[in-house]
């Protein structure tokens, strides 16, 4: 590949672990409110509705900014690009401690959520260090960056409850600040962007860079994507309002919990990456879902009561048995652990498709892609609090994640079969996938 000329191991390293290190930083600001939210709710008194989209505004943000982020970064470069979203972010974040109105909060959240930008950024900066073999694991590692969520949902509670939530937020912002220029100083310029500066070639527009968008197989991304990413920013954000409420447990410790979830849904990326690599991204999406309908199954049964009509006592008095049944927490715990897992390793399978179908248009295809799923964050916290508000079930969020799984999974797997029916005509409907040659 040309655009790897001259890339010594160093710089790819270099590149590679600042952009990890700054977005984690970033993530661990875009998921600030799981946190500092559950006390502005508390004082300002807000339904879960609107709980819920506080949470979700800074999702909105990060999502509809990673198109135009995209289509920059692959104009100008991420060693620019980065730099520049953290710094704008940081005064968003410094600004929130002064604000003490519910519609100046949300104001507020859609400024910090251009830390959710940084994704695309780093994906677009990081994919032209990297030869198409190595790009999986390359960007598994980068996007183990979500575990800046797990470092929001493990330190905040004790800023918050040390410092109050307004200096939490002025810490975050010191440290964005602080990010931004180590990263400004050390990191190295892409090698797509030091061969235009020396030859003069002009960047592809934005017009040739959103071309490929018309392809419906990058929207099929998307939506896997909506569900891997998406529901995954949603419920990291969500769970510590979750155990507070549904487990009564101190905010302290529903943090720790939130954080024992974001954790390996952030640092497994990196193994989803290299198992993309091995065993393709098409075994590693089909891994994901169908242990995330089979986990969301079991969370989506409610706390139940149990009447049992029994036999009647000989003088004809009526016996009743009564028992109640649901997941205990150390259990719940555990099935949230196991769903960030493999949630990491479909996030990695995901973004592996992208260089290789797409290698010229990094920049916005991913951007689309993280987009849809960004979106997702923002749309399920709204609708977690509206289910809470109208069903008053707890386990009614995770019955309708369970219900976005399956339409994923499915949409998938009708896919794949058309594609290998028209690659292969000789394949039946009895013919198993893995009678088929390995595709990516």
């Amino acid at each position: 590949m040309h655009e790897l000329e001259g890339v010594t191991r160093s710089q790819q390293y270099r590149a590679l672990g600042l952009s990890t290190f700054a977005f984690t930083v970033c993530f661990a600001v875009w998921t600030i409110f799981s946190i500092i939210g559950v006390r502005i709710k508390q004082d300002l008194g807000l339904s879960e509705t609107q709980f819920g989209l506080l949470v979700a505004t800074p999702v909105l943000t990060g999502s509809l900014s990673r198109i135009f982020l995209g289509v920059w970064t692959d104009q100008y470069g991420g060693r620019l690009m980065l730099p520049l979203q953290m710094l704008v972010t940081a005064i968003s974040v410094w600004l929130l401690a002064s604000v003490h109105s519910y519609t100046i909060f949300l104001m507020a959240a859609l400024g910090l959520g251009l830390a959710g930008g940084s994704f695309i950024i780093g994906i677009a900066y990081v994919s032209r260090f990297f030869e198409a073999e190595r790009q999986g694991t390359a960007l598994g590692i980068f996007g183990a960056g979500n575990v800046g969520a797990a470092v929001t949902n493990f330190v905040a509670p004790f800023l918050v409850v040390a410092y109050g939530w307004e200096n939490t937020a002025r810490i975050y912002a010191v440290v964005l600040v602080a990010t931004a220029i180590l990263f400004y100083f050390l990191a190295p310029e892409d090698p797509v962007r030091k061969r235009q500066k020396l030859t003069g070639e002009k960047p592809p527009s934005a017009a040739e860079q959103l071309e490929p968008l018309k392809n419906i197989q990058v929207w099929r991304f998307a939506t896997y994507y909506f569900f891997v990413f998406g529901a995954f920013v949603a419920l990291a954000s969500f769970l510590p309002r979750y155990y507070v409420g549904a487990y009564g447990v101190p905010l302290t410790m529903a943090g720790v919990f939130a954080g024992m979830y974001s954790l390996p849904g952030s640092i497994f990326r990196a193994l989803g990456g290299w198992m993309s690599d091995i065993w393709g991204a098409r075994f590693v999406m089909y891994l994901t879902f169908i242990v995330s309908a089979i986990v969301l199954f079991i969370m989506s049964y409610p706390q139940t009561t149990y009447i049992v009509q029994a036999i009647p006592k000989p003088d004809g008095t009526p016996v009743t048995i009564e028992f109640t049944f649901g997941i205990p927490l150390y259990f719940f715990v555990f099935l949230t652990v196991v769903l960030g897992f493999v949630m990491s390793l479909g996030k990695a399978a995901v973004y592996k498709h992208i260089p290789v179908y797409f290698p010229n248009n990094v920049g916005a295809v991913g951007g689309l892609v993280g987009m849809i799923g960004g979106l997702g964050g923002f749309f399920l916290p709204i609708a977690f609090g509206i289910l809470l508000d109208v069903t008053h079930v707890w386990s009614s969020v995770f019955m309708l994640l369970f219900l976005v799984v399956m339409v994923s999974l499915i949409w998938m797997h009708v896919a794949i079969r058309r594609m290998e029916r028209a690659k292969y005509p000789e394949i039946t409907r009895d013919t198993h996938l893995s009678d088929v040659p390995h595709q990516q």
